[in-house]
């Protein structure tokens, strides 16, 4: 057995599925048999009233039922019992039973049985009161300091203090700023209540102020007094807990150790009786009930605290003297003195167990048997080790915990869907301009290859797009089982949808030799919704607004062959011309040319024409594929249409500004409404009537406003969300035509989405606007830019602005245009191209300890610092003036500055100028790098100071030698007019050369 177990004296099972709580159990001497022993009294909420007189279990003949003095059923549930003397002329105790409506006082009387029959124990109503409120606890004492008979105080659900002195009642008071009811608990010393409120205050009333306070015959404002009279009730003392308390107990075995204990949800606390706190012990568990007891040392407080890991805890004031472990969570705690056992400690459950326990050790008569001495053997001692060591390694190994990945899959999925539509129609809208909304049937067809629980499938559709059913919980599969789920599919909104397909996501367990709960998986399938779901065949257009063409390297199609589910009710006969009208969109004409292999989509709505362009492409694909043509090719030849989709950009920026607009004035009258409200409170809390200034219709009209622009708001994100769709429409046509357009692989075309489309909804705090633009950004500084420098560069460039609203669309716009432009010059997309990009050494100490400062990106030609190997070969090779201008000339002319997108968007000059300027500023700033670089980098060797003083003197040295050449070569020209022409020649070879000699560093490094 362990030490540290609360050794069972008594014990019973209290019936079958009863409830108790904290005020269930009392203890006493109930039936005044004089001995001064006492007796346990158990109520339960379901009505059962029982007493007990507990013996130890010396034999297994009676056990709980010779115990049992008393068990009666009453007709409601038991709050709480307490006894005291609670009947006027009688000393006698007496038990009080507390009921929702009623408080009832019971005497218990015993008379001595006949041979074996045993004593017989009779409970008779004294008095009963029926109770206007709800009651939630009670407490007792000498109230007013009356002595000689104990007095009643019952706390209503509703904050009500009512007071009875035996069979009378005396008043009732409501607690102020009640919300809901608290422990209530009665000090005999200072004859105040102390009660803990919703506001985590512990609360101290005297009982002569609940006296003198104003009548409560119902529920009133606080600050208005009754015109009878009477004063305000108000505490005494208040304490701030900061938790909500469990229970509170006011012990009073001696003077010297007067306090108040308050038991919270994670402190246990302890005041004097003016509210001051003695101490406070933070409970590293949840507790469940606490009951304080004599101490045996003068001036300190002992304690049992129960909590909810089964733990029954003995303090000392803070320090824990001896813990015990019981069977069960104890709800109530009491000490009580037996005929048999003094300082029993009885212990009631929450599911019917009542127990009667002590705290000590018994003795042990376990002795350790002797071991033989032998000598070790050492050989097999090792042998032993390795054969624990091998079923350690066994029992460790996490192969079969965790899944193969490799492995076959658990289960497959099959989705078909029905080749006709649904009839009638499972849609929840019925039609949408008149036009029938169809709806089609989809089976998903699950088979389990191996043994699966908890399975669960789930349908994901994009909007406006929605299934009858998105969830379904499957029973657990075994090998080779088969499920079947059947649901429909159509369109729930007025508009077209961006997608057609659907995703299937299964989510299991699998269950493992060493995981039998099972390792959860998820399985994931694809399915593809009809055209005819949200289209209807039409009469083609001839004028339309926008107009798409897609060339092809083989001969004309028949359109009724590629789209025979339109065909059967087309007007056109030839297949020259089919027309798909869009439920909630626009009418889509596709023309076929009779005598080139072209096809043109027309339409009045640009984003309208993605989903038929979609189609036409992939049925081309597919009649070619089946045909065995592989060399099948399609383009689009056509200039983009970036100015259309710019409107759909325009369109969803502009519903995004709105919506801000509308939170923030939102706010505003929100703001409004509630300063109103507190000047209308504070003139209605007004002892002197004043009048209302017009507040009420200001109130009355700030609310009107606020409901408008709540709706208002609601309508535009409705908008919103429509109009983002419109806008993933109209981004995958654009990505389908530059891929068209361009020849772009999938990996490319992937990528490209990818940018243009980087979220699959907007958020309050991120958009596409912001989102997209930092993508293509990213794009045109890393694989489509024109100069592996300014990657290198972007690779060094780290972190950036917070993504947010933008102000406008302009430079998204530029962005847009400068990607297709780059890709139509022949960029191509590629996520490897950042890792192929030689970086310099000076971009890669930026990832050492100590290294230089990030490189930032440069505007203008867009040059680097050049390394100091590149400075010493072109101070040897020092140019004449004529060719640095020269030079800087061709520079500007063959080199646009490729920095910044909007300088290569926008913006005309004069370049030579604008060079010039950016030459002074670049060299501005590379002294100013050089002079910081000098100071960071410290070389701490001797050798290299030394070298570096020598070429700074020869550097010096040949200045000075090219300035006597200079002179000399102006003192020529000046005698030889003649030879100028040569002269430039040879000035012309020389730039050459550096220019060439200066590129080698630079393709270095990049």
């Amino acid at each position: 057995m362990s030490l540290f177990k609360a050794r069972d004296w008594w014990s019973a099972t209290l019936g079958e599925g009863e409830e108790f709580d904290q005020g269930c159990l009392c203890v006493g001497d109930v039936d005044n048999s004089g001995t001064g022993h006492d007796k346990i009294v158990v109520g339960s909420y379901m009505g059962m009233l029982r007493i007990f007189s507990p013996h130890a279990n010396k034999s297994s003949e009676g056990g709980p039922a010779d115990a049992q003095l008393l068990e009666v059923q009453l007709q409601n549930a038991i709050i709480q019992v307490e006894v005291g003397k609670f009947v006027s002329c009688s000393d006698l105790l007496h038990l009080a039973v507390l009921h929702p409506r009623k408080l009832s006082v019971y005497s218990i009387s015993g008379t001595a049985g006949n041979v074996d029959h045993g004593d017989q124990y009779q409970l008779k109503l004294v008095y009963e009161h029926n109770l206007q409120r709800t009651a939630c606890n009670m407490t007792y004492g000498t109230f007013g300091g009356v002595t000689g008979h104990h007095s009643l105080c019952i706390q209503s659900m509703d904050g009500m203090l009512m007071f009875f002195e035996q069979d009378s009642y005396s008043f009732g008071r409501f607690l102020p700023g009640f919300l809901l009811p608290g422990p209530l608990a009665y000090n005999p010393r200072t004859d105040s209540f102390l009660t803990v409120s919703s506001a985590r205050l512990l609360e101290s009333y005297k009982y002569e102020t609940l006296a003198v306070a104003t009548d409560a015959e119902s529920r009133q404002d606080p600050d208005l007094l009754l015109k009878t009279g009477g004063k305000r009730l108000t505490p005494d003392w208040t304490f701030v807990l900061g938790e909500q308390a469990l229970d509170v107990q006011v012990p009073s075995f001696s003077h010297s150790s007067s306090s108040i204990l308050v038991l919270g949800e994670r402190n246990l606390f302890c005041f004097r009786d003016n509210g001051q706190i003695r101490f406070m012990k933070k409970l590293e568990f949840n507790p469940s009930c606490f009951l304080p007891y004599a101490s045996v040392t003068d001036g300190t407080t002992n304690l049992l605290l129960s909590n909810h890991t089964n733990m029954l805890l003995v303090y000392q004031d803070v320090t824990l003297k001896w813990a015990a472990q019981l069977s069960f969570v104890p709800v109530a705690v009491r000490v009580a003195n037996f005929p048999e056992l003094k300082g029993v400690v009885v212990s009631l459950s929450s599911d019917s167990h009542l127990l009667c326990s002590y705290m000590g050790t018994d003795p042990s008569f376990f002795s350790t048997p002797k071991v033989d001495a032998r000598e070790v053997d050492y050989e097999q001692v090792d042998v032993e080790m390795k054969k624990l060591q091998r079923f350690i390694r066994e029992a460790t190994r996490t192969q079969d915990i965790l899944p193969k990945t490799d492995s076959v899959e658990d289960m497959s999925i099959t989705a078909t869907v029905s080749s006709s539509l649904d009839k009638p129609s499972q849609a929840l809208i019925q039609d949408v301009d008149g036009l029938p909304v169809p709806s089609v049937t989809v089976q998903v067809k699950i088979k389990a290859k191996s043994a699966l629980q908890s399975s669960k499938l789930s349908i994901c559709v994009q909007p406006p797009l929605a299934v009858t059913q998105d969830q379904f919980v499957l029973e657990p599969m075994g090998v080779g089982s088969t499920k079947e789920v059947v649901f429909s599919a159509f369109l729930n909104g007025r508009y077209p949808p961006a997608d057609l397909t659907g995703d299937i996501i299964v989510s299991y367990l699998s269950p493992t030799e060493l995981n039998p709960k099972g390792v959860p998986r998820v399985l994931q399938s694809r399915f593809s919704l009809p055209l005819a779901l949200v289209c209807v065949p039409s009469s083609p257009a001839k004028t339309t607004k926008f107009k798409v063409t897609v060339d092809t390297n083989q001969p004309p199609v028949d359109l009724n062959s590629i789209f025979r589910e339109f065909s059967a009710k087309t007007e056109d006969k030839d297949g020259n011309s089919l027309a798909f009208q869009l439920l909630a969109g626009a009418k889509v004409t596709v023309l076929a040319s009779k005598t080139s292999q072209r096809y043109r989509i027309q339409s009045d709505s640009f984003e309208d024409m993605w989903l038929v362009v979609k189609e036409l492409v992939q049925r081309f694909d597919q009649r070619f594929s089946k045909l065995g043509i592989k060399d099948f090719k399609k383009s689009f030849s056509g200039p983009l249409p970036l100015q259309e989709y710019f409107l759909s950009v325009d369109n969803h920026f502009q519903m995004r500004v709105s919506a801000q607009q509308y939170q923030d004035l939102l706010s505003e009258r929100a703001v409004q409404f509630r300063a109103i409200q507190r000047r209308l409170l504070t003139r209605f809390k007004d002892k002197t009537p004043a009048p209302l200034q017009n507040l009420d219709t200001l109130l009355d009209a700030t609310y009107t406003q606020v409901m408008a622009l709540a709706e208002a708001a609601e309508e535009n994100r409705a908008l919103l969300e429509q109009a983002f769709v419109r806008l993933r429409s109209a981004t995958h046509l654009l990505v389908l035509l530059l891929s068209l357009w361009q020849g772009l692989t999938p990996d490319q075309t992937a990528i490209l989405e990818a940018t243009l489309l980087p979220l699959l909804q907007d958020t309050p705090q991120l958009g596409w606007e912001e989102s997209c633009d930092a993508a293509v950004s990213h794009l045109l500084r890393s694989c489509l830019s024109r100069s592996p420098k300014d990657q290198a560069t972007s690779l060094a460039h780290t972190g950036g602005p917070v993504l947010g609203l933008p102000q406008d669309t302009t430079r998204l716009k530029k962005h847009i245009t400068l990607l297709c432009d780059r890709i139509g010059k022949g960029g191509r997309l590629t996520l490897a191209s950042e890792a192929n990009v030689q970086v310099p050494a000076q971009v890669q100490n930026l990832a050492a300890p100590g290294g230089v400062e990030p490189i930032p990106e440069v505007s203008g030609d867009g040059e680097m610092e050049p390394p100091e190997e590149m400075t010493k070969f072109i101070k040897k090779k020092q140019p004449s003036k004529k060719v640095k201008k020269e030079k800087d000339s061709k520079e500007v002319s063959s080199d646009p500055s490729e920095g910044t997108v909007q300088e290569e968007a926008g913006g005309t000059g004069d370049p030579i100028k604008e060079a010039k300027k950016e030459k002074k500023e670049s060299s501005k700033d590379k002294k100013e790098s050089k002079r910081d670089s000098s100071k960071e980098v410290k070389e701490p060797k001797e050798e290299a100071k030394k070298e570096s003083k020598k070429e700074s003197s020869s550097s010096k040295e040949k200045k000075e030698s090219s300035k006597e050449k200079k002179e000399k070569d102006k003192e020529k020209e000046r005698n030889e007019a003649g030879k100028e022409s040569g002269d430039k020649k040879v000035s012309k070879k020389s730039s050459v050369k550096v220019k060439e000699k200066k590129k080698e560093p630079e393709a270095a490094e990049g």
